[in-house]
Order: C-alpha cells, then sequence, then structure tokens
C-alpha cells in the first residue's frame, strides 16, 4: 500500500472511531453522573441504557415535550413533570405505556443528575 493510501485509510478508521465514540463524552459531568445513576438504578432496564425507550418512555427527546397522559390530558415534560415523574411515578401516568415505573429511593441528587441527563437528550 503506497503512502497516499494509508493515510487515507487512517482518516477514514479515526472519523469512524470517533463518530461511533461513546455518548458519555459528550455529556457534560452531571448529565454523565444522571445516565450512570438512571443505569446503576434499574431505571435503563425499561426507559433503555441510553435513553431511547423500550418498555417505558424513551428519554430522548422526551425534555419540554408534549405527554399524553392516560386521562387524555397533555402536559410538557418540563423540570417539575421530570421530577414529580421521577419521585412520584404513578402522578401522572403516560398514555400508551402498560407497565407502572415502581417508586424507588433515589435522593434529590440523583434525581437532579438524572434530569440534567434527560435535558442534554433533548438536543437532537
Amino acid at each position: 500500500m503506497n503512502r497516499v493510501a494509508v493515510a487515507l485509510l487512517s482518516a477514514i478508521l479515526l472519523l469512524g472511531c470517533s463518530a461511533s465514540s461513546d455518548e458519555a463524552s459528550t455529556l457534560s459531568p452531571e448529565a454523565a453522573e444522571g445516565r450512570a445513576t438512571a443505569r446503576s438504578n434499574g431505571c435503563a432496564a425499561c426507559h433503555g441504557a441510553d435513553g431511547q425507550g423500550g418498555v417505558g418512555p424513551a428519554f430522548v427527546g422526551l425534555y419540554l415535550s408534549d405527554r399524553e397522559l392516560v386521562d387524555g390530558s397533555i402536559v410538557v415534560a418540563d423540570r417539575d413533570y421530570l421530577y414529580e415523574s421521577i419521585t412520584q411515578p404513578a402522578a401522572k401516568l403516560v398514555a400508551g405505556y402498560r407497565g407502572r415505573m415502581p417508586s424507588n429511593n433515589l435522593d434529590d441528587a440523583q434525581v437532579e443528575s438524572i434530569m440534567a441527563w434527560i435535558e442534554e437528550l433533548a438536543a437532537p
């Protein structure tokens, strides 16, 4: 292989590695802590390891979006909604999900860090 081909191949490999780098490297420290907290406290089992959703609603794109509740009302997923949904899971139930989020023992700092992660996942 000539030097130009080697340089081109190296550049392509470097671009591919940076494009597939871990999401955590682009998160603020608080959001990265929230991601770790969600993963270690079972949230990721339903909401996805990277917030992509699953049995439970996705965290990706959630912040400041409209959420339809089982009673047909619409709420905005702002900080108050997120805090209430994490600390009082049965307070407002999202339409379209059969499972119910269990209560948890997260402290305020953990809740704040998860909320920071959800907020950062709102950006495309």
